[in-house]
């Protein structure tokens, strides 16, 4: 099945693999393959191949914004790339700028750990669990956000109430869905 929707977002949290390095360099996974969100979505192995690869042909990069808002970039994606994991990306948060020193502080502090990509879905299917496959998508930008979607993504730290990263997670599936009603018109 083809698609052309608008711009849509898929959130994960950076994980065991966030490294912070000289204060801006980041590091980790935007995307896992396999594992469903919650939106009912789960991403092929390979479904960011030709879209890297058509990025780098044309000389691009991958966007690095704050929180999804074009009007915000934080940085730069120096690698963006598909491992057997995921879509592996690494790049600066430019604290030449405000929001950047800021995104910057909240990474240090653990305040922000998630990324989420926004792309379009090129093509897609359903597997036998009624879930929509992404088998190919166009990647436009990769930003740093406060919640990830995928269930395995925590909002964990020191002195954290029982239940409160299930229910930080339940209003990101609440504020997902009505982003998504949102888009649809």
């Amino acid at each position: 099945m083809d698609f052309e929707v608008g711009l849509e977002h898929k959130f994960a949290r950076f994980g065991e693999a966030l490294r912070v390095e000289d204060g801006a360099v980041i590091a980790g996974y935007a995307s896992l393959f396999g594992e469903v969100d919650q939106g009912g979505d789960v991403v092929a192995r390979g479904a960011y191949g030709a879209s890297v690869a058509a990025l780098a042909a044309e000389g691009r990069r991958v966007k690095m914004l704050w929180q999804h808002d074009p009007a915000q970039p934080i940085g730069v994606w120096d690698e963006v790339r598909e491992d057997e994991r995921g879509l592996w990306v690494r790049g600066r948060v430019l604290d030449v700028t405000q929001r950047g020193r800021e995104a910057a502080a909240l990474i240090a502090a653990g305040a922000i750990d998630g990324l989420s990509i926004g792309y379009r879905t090129r093509r897609a299917s359903k597997d036998g669990r009624g879930h929509r496959v992404l088998d190919e998508l166009e990647l436009w930008e990769v930003s740093l956000v406060t919640f990830p979607m995928l269930p395995g993504a925590r909002v964990a730290g020191k002195g954290d109430a029982p239940g409160a990263a299930a229910a930080l997670r339940g209003l990101a599936a609440v504020f997902e869905a009505a982003r998504q009603d949102l888009a649809r018109g």
